[in-house]
């Protein structure tokens, strides 16, 4: 049994550094200009509200396709078109879910996609603020993300050279046609985008 642990011991600290070396960093100089397509596995928007003023609600969305154009060296020109499939709304009551997709809320028959497609990006070292527009339930707005860069490098799987962000931004739920349950059901809806791109 001695020698069965430490064997194990030795495997594991042979292993170590290799594990310990994160693939992704937030360092810019790991960024290749290039245009990325959306990692659609890794690309998640996470939405909250408030219920009735006792709970908070959570969903989101995910199965994400896109594009984001990246220069390092002429940040203000980056590019995002990512389109969101409203199928791919995700909460944790069935019922709940159903009634999202309803002619009551996001209509996802009439209206399958939201899109955001950015205007303007001004960086500043590790973060930016990205500008859009976003078009959800056929209505058209623009919204700000906060951004910042979570990690670049090269995928350890595919090896493609991948970038990735984490935003957050605010809308109001009112001012693309989904005020059902207003005001008893919050109009601020808060959005947590965590994103992968892959060239």
């Amino acid at each position: 049994m001695k020698k069965l642990l430490a064997a194990a011991s030795m495997a594991m600290l042979i292993a170590t550094p290799a594990f310990a070396q994160q693939p992704g960093v937030p360092d810019v100089s790991r960024i290749a200009a290039a245009t990325y397509k959306v990692d659609g596995h890794h690309t998640q928007v996470v939405w909250s509200l408030n219920h009735m003023g006792f709970s908070i609600l959570y969903g989101m969305f995910g199965e994400m396709t896109g594009s984001l154009t990246l220069d390092p060296a002429n940040p203000s020109a980056a590019k995002v078109d990512i389109d969101i499939p409203m199928s791919g709304s995700v909460t944790t009551s069935p019922g709940f879910t159903k009634h999202l997709a309803s002619k009551d809320m996001l209509d996802v028959e009439k209206f399958p996609t939201a899109k955001f497609v950015s205007t303007s990006v001004v960086v500043d070292g590790q973060t930016a603020k990205i500008t859009g527009d976003l078009t959800l339930k056929g209505v058209t707005k623009p919204v700000v993300l906060d951004a910042k860069l979570t990690g670049a490098g090269a995928n350890p799987m595919s090896k493609a050279a991948t970038v990735g962000f984490e935003a957050t931004a605010k809308i109001k739920r009112s001012e693309f046609g989904l005020g059902y349950a207003l005001p008893v059901v919050g109009d601020d809806v808060d959005l947590k985008i965590t994103a992968a791109f892959e060239k």
